[in-house]
C-alpha cells in the first residue's frame, strides 16, 4: 500500500492509541517536499546538509540543481571544492558544502562510493553527527530510529513536560518509533513539529499525550532551553557571517589580493580588523586558500582542520 510522497504504508497492528493519532493526522497532511520521494542515501544526505539552519523553500531548488550536477557521490568527490562552494552561494553556512564534499571522498575511499548504512559509519563521515546520521538510517534505509532535529526536539521536551538532555531526547525519540514505519513516524512529527508544535505553538486538535499542555501551559515552555531546540539567531546583516559571505562571493570568480578585498570590503560598516579575522577563519575553516603572494583563493582540494558537525533542521 502507497501513501503520500511514495511511501510504504505497512499495516501495523501493535501502535499505541497516541502513535495511532499521530500518523492517521499526519500522513495526509504530509508536505509533498523532493526529497521525500527518494530513498537514495546520497540524495537524502544532500537534502539534511543543505536543510540544516537554511529554510526548505530556499532548498528545495538548490537541492534539485546541486543532484543534478553531482547526482552520486563519485561525481561530488571527483570536482573541485571550489565547484561546491560556489554553487553553495545563497545557502548559507559554507562549510556545509566543504563536509559534503570531504563526505563524499570519505565515501569513495572508505565505502566504494556509496553512503553508509550504520550509525558508526555514518558517524565517521566529516561533518556527520548524530542528526544527520539517525535521518540518512530512517529517511533512506528506514531503519527504526528516531530523528531528532530542532522540530521533534520541541515535541519531545513539550510531550514529556520538562527539559532534555540530549541523551534523555534521543532515548526517548528511539523508543517512541514504530518500529516498521519509521519513515513516514519521523517524517510526520517533523512536520508536526515545523507546522504546528512551533515556537509559539498551534495545539486545537494535536494528537500528541503532551503533558505540557495538559498542566495548562505552565512557565517556562520545556522546549525552552532543550537539548537539540534551536535558538533565535542573531541578525544576519552587519554579521561576521554576512562578511564571510562576501568575501566568498568575491573569490569566486578568481584569486583576489589582500588589498584588493579591502577596497572592494572595507568601508563605513566593515573596518580593516573585521577583514583580516575573516579571512584567517575562512583559511582556518579552510574555505579559503592564503597564497604566498598575498592573494586568497578558493580552495581546489585539501583535506584540512577538524570536523564539524551541525544539527539544525530548517522549517
Amino acid at each position: 500500500m502507497r501513501g503520500p510522497c511514495g511511501s510504504d504504508v505497512a499495516l501495523t497492528r501493535d501502535l499505541t492509541a497516541e502513535q495511532e493519532a499521530v500518523l492517521d493526522g499526519g500522513m495526509p497532511r504530509l508536505r509533498d517536499l523532493p526529497w521525500r520521494r527518494t530513498r537514495d542515501p546520497w540524495a537524502v544526505l544532500v537534502s539534511e546538509v543543505m536543510l540544516q539552519q537554511t529554510p526548505v523553500a530556499r532548498v528545495v531548488p538548490r537541492w534539485e540543481r546541486f543532484l543534478d550536477r553531482w547526482p552520486t557521490v563519485t561525481d561530488a568527490a571527483d570536482a573541485p571544492l571550489r565547484d561546491l562552494l560556489v554553487d553553495w552561494k545563497g545557502l548559507g553556512y559554507p562549510r556545509r558544502a566543504r563536509y559534503l564534499w570531504l563526505s563524499a571522498r570519505a565515501c569513495v575511499d572508505r565505502h566504494g562510493g556509496s553512503v553508509p548504512s550504520t550509525l558508526p559509519d555514518l558517524l565517521a563521515l566529516p561533518g556527520v553527527g548524530p542528526y544527520t546520521a539517525r535521518a540518512v538510517m530512517a529517511f533512506a534505509g528506514g531503519s527504526a530510529v528516531g530523528v531528532v532535529d530542532t522540530n521533534i526536539a520541541r515535541v519531545l521536551a513539550r510531550r514529556a513536560g520538562r527539559g532534555l538532555t540530549a541523551g534523555a531526547a534521543q532515548e526517548l525519540a528511539d523508543a517512541w518509533v514504530p518500529r516498521d514505519r519509521a519513515w513516514e513516524w519521523n517524517q510526520v512529527l517533523m512536520d508536526l513539529g515545523a507546522t504546528r508544535c512551533r515556537p509559539i505553538p498551534d495545539c486545537d486538535g494535536c494528537p500528541v499525550d503532551c503533558a505540557w499542555r495538559d498542566a495548562g501551559f505552565p512557565d517556562p515552555d520545556p522546549a525552552q532551553g532543550s537539548a537539540g531546540v534551536s535558538r533565535r539567531q542573531a541578525p544576519f546583516a552587519g554579521s561576521d557571517r554576512e562578511l564571510r559571505g562576501r568575501v566568498l562571493d568575491h573569490l569566486s570568480g578568481g584569486p583576489r589580493s589582500r588589498a584588493s578585498l579591502e577596497r572592494s570590503l572595507v568601508g563605513c560598516t566593515v573596518d580593516p580588523q573585521r577583514l583580516v579575522a575573516a579571512l584567517d577563519g575562512l583559511v582556518r575553516d579552510g574555505l579559503v586558500v592564503a597564497n604566498r603572494n598575498d592573494t586568497f583563493d578558493l580552495p581546489r582540494g585539501e583535506t584540512g582542520p577538524p570536523e564539524i558537525s551541525v544539527t539544525a533542521h530548517g522549517t
